[in-house]
């Protein structure tokens, strides 16, 4: 979901009479006793094995306000399906200002079976597509292309809004029989490009593409990634590691993709970043059900990262709410920068010193665009980590230790050190000092007209400085070890009326401009 509001639309379904409440109770459950419930089967076993030609069943229903999370529709596939269709569509009745309306998504489970991170999943488009298709050789984008086993497949609908008139919906489902095509072999992206060794790699690690709700084909968000002088993306669709094995085809010496997934739960989205081609993580569950961490484990031994996703975001289901215990990082500025920005900015800082205090492991913060299709602009923000080579683990591993920092785009330039004892640190790093040990934190900054640079402690902020029209400087503050935990920076932009703002101020309004770039802090420890 995007800040701008935007969300795939749904053509409204004809009213059509279902079998509602009664045949859900007749299939064993009771609508709002669990998270999910199952239909009646709808079987196929007239079509006998060998037959040719396509079939084609439809199934009618209605969900009342409060049903469960998902729905099940159960189909029993024959042997010598060839292909698998299916179709849907809702109602969507008026609803008074500030009450819910209908929203249906949908995908697909196989003979495997719907167990919680099991290996019956075959797809997910959300609500960004009607139809989808599965066959050995292809499928729909948001699905797996593979073999139509027999056995009982599983259509699943995630209820994400129900109206309080309850929801009206049809699924159309078409077995086309015949002989198998070929295997589909999946081109999966190889884990490094071409480097400049120990260096400052750009990169988005937040984007969407046609294989879930992006407008974007994959070939164009490479594309976009290069005009916005990346040196790598993490490919993250909705719920499904479908575009996983088309990114081999758009990765060069020039661009490293990793892959990765938002997942997107009822309690919020999480990232998992660079994890194993191929990997998919689910995304079924709520905070009471106790299952994160189980996922959140799953990543990691995939060689990936965890890392929560606008934690503030208005939408439905979008605000984090599984904590940050299992957090490898914290995205604190998705897109373009807006008021949910600042709550998450403020929750990070809070956390670092609470960390501190703990003598815990401090969450980094990361900046990513989101970016689903135009005018949303891929890199706006992206991460600049420092990585000892332009490669899958050399990236991961900047990233999950906060060696970075998070610019508006690829004009904006910094670089931010604390230098203390004979000894100097960057974004990421610590010094440890004496008590009165006198440091120096210098930010050189360019590409920022006008902007204001804060240094921010755990004591809030300590020094505001602003740029010159050219919007290059360099802003130096002295500070001793006893009286900062950390220090980090921010570049602001001027606020909108041109002034430069007043970051210790209070006020109706915020009393300082747009982000256009922040740092992870430099840590510091008393010796004694």
């Amino acid at each position: 979901m995007r800040k701008d509001g935007t969300c795939p639309s749904h053509p409204a379904a004809p009213d059509e009479p279902g079998f509602g409440r009664r045949r859900l109770l007749q299939a064993g459950a009771v609508l709002g006793a669990a998270s999910t419930v199952s239909l009646a089967p709808l079987s196929f076993a007239s079509a006998a094995e060998g037959s040719s030609g396509d079939v084609t069943k439809m199934v009618t229903g209605h969900l009342e306000s409060g049903a469960p999370d998902f729905v099940y529709l159960p189909v029993e596939v024959p042997a010598g399906v060839r292909e698998i269709a299916v179709s849907y569509s809702y109602n969507k009745p008026s609803v008074p200002a500030g009450t819910l309306g209908n929203v249906l998504n949908i995908g697909v489970f196989d003979e495997r079976g719907t167990a919680l991170g099991g290996k019956g999943f075959r797809g997910w488009s959300g609500g960004a597509r009607t139809s989808f298709a599965i066959s050995r050789t292809e499928a729909t984008p948001g699905y797996l292309p593979g073999p139509v086993n027999p056995g009982t497949w599983y259509v699943v609908l995630g209820l994400s809004q129900v109206a309080p008139q309850g929801m009206d919906y049809r699924v159309e489902v078409t077995l086309m029989f015949g002989a198998p095509g070929p295997d589909f072999r999946p081109t999966y992206p190889p884990e490094r490009a071409r480097g400049r060794g120990r260096a400052w790699y750009r990169g988005d690690c937040h984007l969407h593409t046609v294989h879930s709700d992006g407008k974007r084909l994959p070939a164009e968000v490479a594309a976009g990634a290069k005009a916005a002088r990346l040196d790598f993306v993490i490919s993250t669709d909705h719920n499904t590691s479908s575009a996983h094995g088309i990114w081999g085809q758009y990765a060069d010496q020039d661009l490293l993709i990793l892959t990765g997934e938002e997942v997107t739960t009822r309690n919020g989205h999480w990232l998992a970043l660079g994890v194993d081609s191929g990997t998919w993580i689910d995304w079924r569950y709520r905070t009471r059900d106790d299952a994160f961490s189980r996922f959140a484990r799953q990543v990691r031994r995939s060689g990936g990262l965890v890392v929560p996703a606008h934690p503030y975001c208005p939408y439905v289901a979008c605000q984090w709410k599984f904590g940050y215990e299992d957090a490898d990082a914290m995205e604190v500025w998705t897109g373009p920068w807006t008021y949910d920005d600042e709550s998450a900015v403020d929750t990070w800082d809070a956390m670092l010193g609470e960390a501190l205090r703990r003598g815990r492991r401090w969450t980094p913060a990361m900046g990513n665009s989101d970016a689903h299709s135009v005018p949303q602009v891929i890199g706006m923000p992206h991460n600049v980590v420092l990585a000892d080579d332009l490669s899958r683990s050399a990236v991961l591993d900047g990233i999950r230790a906060g060696r970075t920092w998070i610019a508006e785009s690829a004009d904006v330039q910094l670089k931010f050190t604390v230098t203390g004892g004979g000894k100097q640190a960057g974004p990421g790093e610590s010094l440890k000092l004496p008590t009165d040990a006198p440091v120096d934190a210098q930010l050189e900054v360019s590409g920022v007209p006008g902007g204001t640079v804060r240094f921010i402690t755990d004591e809030g902020q300590m020094h505001q400085e602003s740029l010159p029209a050219s919007g290059s400087g360099t802003v130096v503050w002295r500070a001793t070890a006893s009286l900062a935990a950390y220090i980090r920076a921010e570049v602001r932009h001027p606020m909108a009326d041109g002034t430069p703002g007043k970051g210790n101020t209070m006020a109706a309004d915020l009393q300082w401009g747009p982000m256009a770039a922040l740092t992870n802090p430099v840590i510091l420890h008393l010796k004694g």
